[in-house]
């Protein structure tokens, strides 16, 4: 379980830290093209969601990693599920059923990784 534990955090880390510094460095309009969602969103809620994605990231990984504050770990954790969630039911109200699966996928690591330091 340890193992498939921190290969979940790797992975949440990995693209959610690259999909919020992404959505940090680029436009709303640059984005368009590979995230169609930010059409029905500002610059400031695109900026907003970047910072959740990449705070999430840091906070799923360096807690327990650092042995400072682990609690933060499941915390961050359930954000990162959370944010999927709404993630999901935005593709779904769009119409972007392809996107639903990673959606699940990254909601189902993030919850394994919350229920497992709770």
């Amino acid at each position: 379980m340890t193992a498939f534990l921190w290969i979940s955090q790797g992975v949440l880390v990995f693209v959610f830290l690259a999909s919020g510094l992404t959505k940090l460095v680029k436009s709303r309009e640059e984005l368009l093209s590979r995230m169609p969602y930010v059409e029905d969103l500002s610059q400031v809620e695109v900026q907003g969601i970047a910072i959740l994605e990449v705070l999430g990231a840091l906070g799923v990984i360096a807690p327990v990693a650092t042995g400072i504050l682990p609690r933060l770990t499941p915390i961050a954790a359930a954000g990162l599920a959370l944010m999927m969630a709404g993630a999901a039911l935005t593709h779904l109200r769009r119409g972007e059923f392809q996107y639903l699966p990673i959606n699940g996928l990254l909601f189902v690591l993030a919850v394994v990784v919350a229920s497992a330091y709770m």
